[in-house]
């Protein structure tokens, strides 16, 4: 599990921008630490987490999720967001490179936290 600390500022509503490694046939698993811009944890209590992934968002692309992570708010007043995927789900990825975003929401207030690029390495091999 990989832990990554961000800064989001709700007043703008840009998305940290923040790059991950999956390997193939493993657990994948990250934990966001959501900070505002003067170093407060920003709480998350109320809100759901939502996080998919897909190979573009280029014009004329299917634009289907690659994989829907399983996301939710690990710690409210912790600030902390937590996306995961299985083995057998990471082991069904293509190589390459995707993109992904992470979204947390309460009622019709929706923000897009953060986003970035995936990439995807193959499995070299797996326990029994």
């Amino acid at each position: 599990m990989s832990n990554r600390n961000i800064t989001f500022d709700e007043q703008s509503g840009v998305p940290y921008a923040a790059n991950l490694t999956i390997f193939g046939g493993a657990d994948f698993s990250n934990v966001f630490t959501v900070k505002d811009p003067n170093g407060s944890l920003i709480n998350f209590t109320g809100y759901d987490a939502s996080s998919q992934m897909t190979k573009s968002v280029s014009i004329g692309s299917s634009g289907f999720p690659a994989a829907t992570f399983t996301a939710g708010i690990s710690s409210a007043l912790g600030g902390k967001i937590k996306i995961s995927l299985g083995s057998t789900e990471t082991r069904t990825l293509a190589e390459g490179r995707y993109v992904y975003n992470v979204l947390v929401s309460s009622g019709s207030t929706i923000y897009s936290i953060v986003n970035g690029n995936i990439t995807v390495q193959p499995g070299i091999s797996s326990a029994p």
